[in-house]
C-alpha cells in the first residue's frame, strides 16, 4: 500500500499532463474547422498574445483549458487504484484507465463533431450560438466540439472509475483461490 501512496503525486502530475496535451491536440483539430472560434472567443478569453494567435495558440488555449481535468479525472481514478492488489497490476489498471478516458472523450468529441457537420448549418445554428453576434459555420461547429468534449470526460471519468472498481473487486477475487 505505501508503494501505491508513494505514486500519487507521479499519478496526478501523469494524468494532468496527458489532459493537457489532450486539450492541445483537440484544438488543432478544432482550430481546423473553426478558427473563428478561436479568434473570435478563445484567444481573447485565455489572453494570447496577438503574436500566438495561430495554430500554437490553440494549442495552448487547449493545454490551459484541460490538464486540470487531468485532477479531477485523475484523482478519484487513483484512489480506487489504492484497492487494486498488487502495485503493477494498480498500475496498469491506472494507465489503462486513463487511455479509456482519453479514447471516451476524444469519441465523443469527434461524434459531436460529426453531428454539427451534418446538423448544423448556415440557416439552423444552435441555440446557443444565436446568443453570440457574428458566429459563423466553423465556430458553431468547432463550440459544439468543444462543449461536448467536457460531456466525454465526464462519461470518460465513470467509466474509468467504474472500470477501475470492477479490476478491483476482481483482483480480490482471484487471491481468494
Amino acid at each position: 500500500m505505501m508503494k501505491k501512496l508513494a505514486l500519487f503525486p507521479i499519478a496526478l502530475l501523469f494524468a494532468c499532463l496527458l489532459a493537457g496535451l489532450y486539450g492541445a491536440i483537440h484544438n488543432q483539430i478544432s482550430y481546423s474547422v473553426g478558427p473563428s472560434y478561436f479568434y473570435d472567443f478563445k484567444f481573447d478569453q485565455f489572453r494570447i498574445a496577438s503574436e500566438w494567435r495561430n495554430r500554437w495558440g490553440a494549442s495552448a488555449v487547449g493545454w490551459r483549458a484541460s490538464w486540470w481535468m487531468g485532477l479531477i479525472i485523475g484523482l478519484p481514478i487513483y484512489f480506487a487504484c489504492l484497492f487494486v492488489k498488487g502495485i503493477n497490476s494498480a498500475v496498469k489498471t491506472y494507465l489503462t484507465a486513463a487511455l479509456l478516458v482519453i479514447c471516451l472523450t476524444l469519441a465523443t468529441g469527434l461524434g459531436a463533431l460529426l453531428h454539427a457537420f451534418i446538423t448544423i448549418s448556415a440557416d439552423a445554428l444552435p441555440s446557443w450560438a444565436n446568443q453570440r453576434s457574428g458566429v459563423d459555420l466553423g465556430f458553431a461547429r468547432a463550440g459544439q466540439m468543444h462543449n461536448f468534449s467536457y460531456l466525454g470526460g465526464l462519461v470518460g471519468l465513470i467509466i474509468g472509475f467504474g472500470f477501475t472498481i470492477i479490476r478491483a473487486i476482481l483482483s480480490h477475487r482471484r487471491s481468494q483461490y
